[in-house]
């Protein structure tokens, strides 16, 4: 049966769940303000869109914070299923 989402907004579990499934911190072009990211991703090889470009952890978690998002996902070993949510939810 599969687990049920988790939610955390702690950066370390984050970085290491999308880093174990070769995953990287993304934007979304063409939705940022000059240097600032954009719409935030996990950028998966294989399954990437084309619309996406790589930023740094830094930038992507300073926007984290900015925008005060928390990160949904499952974590079961195969599963790249994640969604970045409001934390007032």
């Amino acid at each position: 049966m599969a687990e049920s989402a988790k939610t955390t907004t702690d950066h370390n579990t984050i970085k290491k769940w999308a880093e174990a499934r070769d995953g990287k911190p993304a934007s979304v072009k063409g939705t940022g303000d000059g240097d600032e990211a954009g719409l935030l991703r996990i950028n998966f090889p294989g399954y990437a869109e084309d619309n996406l470009e790589d930023i740094t952890w830094e930038e992507f978690f300073e926007k984290f914070e900015e925008k005060k998002l928390a990160f949904l996902y499952q974590d079961e070993k195969d599963s790249r299923f994640s969604k970045l949510v409001s934390r007032d939810k």
